[in-house]
């Protein structure tokens, strides 16, 4: 065995293979993917099991279905939510006590902006620094709210333009708010500040496509970046079609990549789910019957040969994201099927079905994790290497969502409601 592995499986069975501190509180929910943008909460006490008419303190109608994820911090909700066939886009803010609306902005968007059905306008969530919420509306621009819903700014970065949509969300780091402008042929990240809204810094992504039918070639990301401070670097990490690549957040300046995450044969260079991302390794995964691989951080340029730890060449079709915990990666596939992988060698130790198709990314959460199928049912499985599952929660209702957690409520959001489930 490689003596990086070697070294990785001593730091995994010694403990040290360990998250680190967000910069929101453990009760807040501020962003796609929770505080530390990996699926991990520190909640405690979670409701384990609830129906249409049991666990739930309220629900609130939606006008029209959306994919995006509410976030939390104390007593506010944050959600996007498109009208008019998304010529309407809005930013909700709602009382986290009762569902009430407190208020809503809307950006007009006239223009026809294509996505596919799956997929409806405004699918990126919003993310707050517990000041000021930013949401991304496609191409209706990026904008900044304050706690009160006075607009702080609004930038138009021009049209967004894929055959499937789009649907990364904005990411708050210090004074920046970063954003994955894309897929499309216009594809770049995009740094801009957080007072101002004005360019910091632009990483073009080059060779973009629409993705019409009969297209020679599938390409696409739709994936949100994650920022790190891996041993004492600060990391601006991104799945690319085909790369994983690395920034330094304050400057723009690519620090490493890693090639890989394109097909060995036949078609279609796509991504959806987000990185995963600890103190030792990164997992990027690419959708689509693609391949999906590891690498050791702490790498400087070119690192598909010195620090990519192992490589899959296919799996099943992802478009939510995993979790990491501990020696071992958890992936649910879209069919349902639920992985268990070795992580320092890419082993997979088992693979259940789990559930129904779900779009859905996986919450780790006082030792269970969670996920919502398509059809509205959310599995609760136990958090540890052998397959369990706890329990299964219907709402009947169709959703592609993930769940939100603060406080010990779940937050999760269907086509026809938003539903608050807790004791």
């Amino acid at each position: 065995m490689p003596i990086h592995r070697i070294l990785l499986r001593a730091m995994l069975l010694t403990g040290s293979f360990l998250g680190w501190a967000g910069f929101a509180l453990a009760d807040n929910w501020p962003a796609w993917r929770g505080p530390e943008a990996s699926g991990h909460c520190k909640d405690r006490n979670l409701p384990l099991k609830w129906s249409p008419s049991e666990k739930v303190r309220w629900k609130v109608p939606l006008p029209a279905p959306g994919n995006s994820t509410p976030i939390v911090w104390g007593d506010r909700i944050f959600l996007t939510q498109a009208t008019d066939n998304g010529k309407q886009r809005s930013l909700w803010c709602l009382d986290r006590r009762d569902g009430k609306l407190l208020w809503q902005r809307t950006i007009a968007y006239p223009q026809r902006e294509p996505t596919h059905e799956t997929n409806p306008y405004c699918s990126a969530s919003p993310a707050t620094d517990g000041q000021r919420v930013v949401v991304s509306f496609g191409s209706a621009g990026l904008a900044c709210y304050d706690f009160e819903g006075k607009q702080l700014w609004h930038r138009e970065l021009g049209e967004c333009r894929h055959i499937w949509g789009n649907a990364a969300s904005p990411v708050l780091f210090d004074n920046l708010v970063f954003l994955n402008f894309g897929p499309g042929e216009r594809t770049f990240l995009l740094a801009v500040d957080r007072e101002t809204g004005k360019d910091v810094w632009k990483a073009e992504e080059p060779d973009g496509k629409f993705g019409d039918k009969g297209a020679a070639e599938w390409i696409g990301s739709w994936s949100t970046p994650v920022v790190a401070n891996l041993n004492g670097r600060e990391e601006l990490i991104m799945s690319w079609p085909g790369a994983v690549k690395s920034y330094h957040p304050r400057t723009g300046e690519l620090l490493w990549f890693c090639k890989g995450l394109d097909k060995d044969k036949g078609q279609g260079r796509l991504v959806y789910t987000s990185p995963l991302v600890s103190p030792q390794v990164i997992v990027a995964m690419a959708g689509f019957g693609g391949p999906y691989l590891a690498i050791k951080s702490g790498g400087t340029g070119d690192v598909t040969e010195s620090h990519r730890l192992w490589r899959v060449p296919s799996g099943p079709q992802r478009i939510g994201s995993g979790v990491i915990l501990g020696q071992h990666l958890y992936m649910l596939n879209t069919p349902g099927t639920l992985q268990c992988f070795e992580l320092a060698t890419g082993k997979s130790l088992w693979t259940e079905r789990a559930a129904t198709e779900t779009w859905g990314s996986l919450v780790c959460a006082d030792g269970r994790l969670y996920v919502t199928s398509l059809e509205g049912e959310t599995v609760v499985l136990a958090a540890k290497p052998v397959f369990e599952v706890l329990s299964r929660n219907s709402l009947k209702e169709r959703t592609l969502a993930s769940i939100a957690v603060s406080e010990g409520a779940i937050f999760l959001r269907t086509y026809k409601h938003l539903w608050c489930i807790g004791p």
